[in-house]
C-alpha cells in the first residue's frame, strides 16, 4: 500500500517536472497560477541539482535529471 502510494506520488513528480519544464519555455504558462504552484513545488527539488550541475550554453539539463532521478527512485520501489 504504501509503496504504490509512493509510486503515484513520483508520477505526479515527474509529469510537474515535465510541464515545469515545458511552461519555462513557453510566457502565457509560465504567468499562471498554476506555473506558479508546479514552481513551488518543483524548484526546490531542481535547486540542489543547478547547484552541481550550470546551464551549458544557456540550456538548463536540471529538468532531466531530476526526471532521471525520479525514475531511479520508482523503479526501486517497484522492486
Amino acid at each position: 500500500m504504501v509503496v504504490k502510494v509512493l509510486h503515484f506520488i513520483v508520477q505526479i513528480l515527474i509529469v510537474l517536472v515535465f510541464i515545469h519544464a515545458l511552461g519555462s519555455w513557453i510566457p502565457q504558462i509560465r504567468e499562471s497560477k498554476v506555473y506558479y504552484y508546479i514552481d513551488r513545488i518543483v524548484d526546490p527539488l531542481l535547486e540542489p541539482i543547478r547547484r552541481v550541475v550550470p546551464a551549458v550554453g544557456g540550456i538548463d539539463f536540471s529538468p532531466m535529471i531530476l526526471i532521471f532521478i525520479l525514475i531511479l527512485i520508482d523503479r526501486a520501489l517497484l522492486r
